[in-house]
């Protein structure tokens, strides 16, 4: 498929066998930090056998998203092999976002890389500990440098025009920032909708999303208008692009699937399990999660009204708290990977992103790209 084909349509070490050592970073306690209760451990087998499309030559290029280390993920081991003529890890681009990058010389041969991840997390639960219920808005509102850029419009998320007149509309008079995020968090969750014909997992092009009327799209769609909104009322923001790991445990209650599964093994296969989530940042308290995508999913998944009560269980938990048997990768929008990728910029970088000869494969397809990845919880 040619590079603008598919991009319109969606809106891969030197030497063979060498590894990394092995991850260990040692975290302070903060105030984000969970209990102990709720470690998980996972290893994720991602194996990469590029197929170039039909009559390709020339050098193949793979980028490989790698887990950001935080208080509540830890990358304990990171090892990978193959055939490729070279292989290293760089985090040389504006968001910092860590990747494996790859490459083999021709796109006729056989083209194979493993990369093995052992996954420390824990969950991330503030609102669950009671955090936001003694959250009091400092009188003035400030913001580390590192924490403004998520004020900031990007390609697919502008600040401006339908997006702050919604978001305006939304918070009205209110101005303390945690009911605002508040506010914009049942506003997205109750009125967009999981749209399962979009694919992977959407675009996230904001004012398009809202001048359509049509409210629906998938993971990035749905968290990025949350995102945005919350930019353009004055609230620090940001998405977090990774994949399901397995089975959920807090939330496997009101839905079996719609969270992540696992077989009874422990084994999940997420080839297809990308998903994004949301931040948004409080002045005196720091970042906290949310999710109004994965409200909208288990409505659908469950056949169920956004006020039934399970639902609106879902709803609660998911503002303030993450499960974690998911891990993040990066923050990174509309941004240029490192090594330079001819198709640049990218919009995100949740799914592994090759070039045959500059021109990108289909990586919302594992089966045509072609990659599989597989977890298992120890």
């Amino acid at each position: 498929m040619k590079r603008r084909g598919f991009l319109k349509s969606a809106a891969i070490l030197s030497t063979a066998g060498l590894m990394t050592p092995a991850m260990a970073t040692t975290t302070t306690k903060t105030q984000e930090q969970c209990a102990t209760t709720g470690r998980r451990r996972f290893t994720l087998v991602q194996t990469y056998d590029v197929h170039a499309p039909e009559g390709s030559s020339g050098v193949v290029k793979l980028w490989i998203p790698i887990p950001e280390e935080t208080h509540f993920q830890q990358l304990r081991k990171l090892t990978f092999s193959g055939n490729y003529k070279e292989a290293y890890i760089t985090a040389d681009n504006s968001y910092g976002a860590k990747t494996l990058f790859a490459t083999w010389p021709d796109a006729k041969g056989k083209m194979e890389m493993t990369v093995e991840m052992v996954i420390e997390t824990l969950d991330w639960e503030p609102a669950e500990q009671g955090d936001l219920k003694t959250y009091k808005a400092p009188t003035t509102l400030r913001y580390p440098v590192d924490v403004e850029r998520y004020l900031l419009a990007t390609a697919h998320m502008p600040i401006t025009g339908i997006v702050k007149q919604t978001a305006d509309k939304i918070v009205g008079t209110e101005t303390d920032p945690l009911k605002k995020a508040r506010l914009v968090y049942n506003w997205v969750s109750a009125n967009m909708f999981r749209d399962n014909n979009v694919i992977g997992c959407g675009t996230g092009d904001v004012a398009t999303i809202l001048e359509s009327g049509k409210l629906g799209g998938k993971c990035t769609d749905i968290n990025s208008v949350f995102v945005a909104l919350c930019r353009a009322v004055g609230i620090p923001a940001r998405e977090m692009f990774g994949v399901r790991l397995g089975k959920s445990i807090k939330l496997d209650k009101y839905s079996k699937t719609a969270f992540g599964s696992a077989d009874a093994n422990g084994v999940s296969n997420v080839s297809g399990g990308q998903h994004c989530r949301a931040m948004f940042y409080l002045a005196g308290y720091g970042w906290l999660p949310a999710d109004p995508a994965d409200v909208t999913k288990m409505r659908l998944t469950e056949k169920k009204e956004h006020k039934d009560p399970s639902v609106q269980a879902v709803n609660d938990y998911l503002f303030g708290n993450w499960e974690m048997n998911w891990v993040g990768f990066n923050f990174g929008r509309d941004f240029d990977l490192s090594p330079d990728a001819e198709q640049a910029p990218i919009n995100n970088f949740g799914y592994p992103y090759a070039e045959v000869d500059g021109d990108p494969v289909n990586y919302y397809e594992p089966k045509v790209f072609a990659y599989d990845y597989q977890s298992k919880e120890q």
